[in-house]
């Protein structure tokens, strides 16, 4: 459940930044509140934003420059990534061949650069058309994580309003909620209303 007076990085207009992988952010793109479902993305500058954010593009990206259609293939890129995550943590088969669309769309090539220390590193660069360039990263990573990722530790929050996703990193790997001041704070409160007010729980 995403509270709309205390989002993440104190904005009305940006997805909550909670699911520590960015498939699991992708997917948190499109949250619930109170019944209803709130999508996060509604323009074409809105992907941008959130892939900034996200350091998939840098910050220095002009609105001017976003392919037509930007808003379109980021969504339809959204529920090819949720049907493969929900299916591959339901140990279910899904059709793989949206994503790979995306991904053989993704054309990039080996740079060698130096880092803030002087170190070499070597990276990837776009080189494909803009739209690809954009959201090619992100596929990428969906498909990482249904390859190399932990499905154990795949997550949805226990909060029985809420649909965030995340990527439980912590040491016990027992991590229940999208975000503890939100509805882990929430559960709590709902468990103390209960015991005093003798309902069972």
């Amino acid at each position: 459940m995403v509270d709309l007076s205390t989002r993440h990085e104190g904005s009305l207009n940006q997805a909550p930044m909670v699911g520590d992988h960015l498939a699991m952010d992708l997917l948190n793109t499109q949250a619930r509140s109170h019944g209803e479902v709130i999508d996060y993305w509604n323009t074409a500058d809105d992907v941008l934003r959130w892939l900034q954010r996200h350091a998939v593009v840098p910050q220095t990206s002009r609105a001017g420059v976003v392919p037509a259609g930007l808003l379109t293939h980021a969504r339809t890129l959204r529920e090819h990534a949720r049907e493969l995550i929900a299916k591959r943590k339901q140990e279910k088969a899904a059709d793989i061949g949206g994503l790979n669309r995306y991904l053989h769309a993704y054309l990039s090539a080996p740079n060698l650069e130096r880092d803030s220390e002087g170190k070499f590193v070597l990276t990837r660069v776009a080189r494909g058309d803009a739209m690809a360039s954009l959201l090619g990263p992100v596929a990428e990573a969906v498909a990482q994580l249904l390859v190399e990722g932990d499905f154990a530790l795949v997550k949805q929050c226990e909060h029985p309003d809420c649909v965030l996703w995340f990527y439980d990193r912590t040491k016990s790997h027992k991590r229940r909620w999208c975000s503890m001041a939100q509805c882990g704070n929430r559960h709590k409160a709902s468990q103390f209303r209960k015991r005093n007010s003798g309902e069972s729980i």
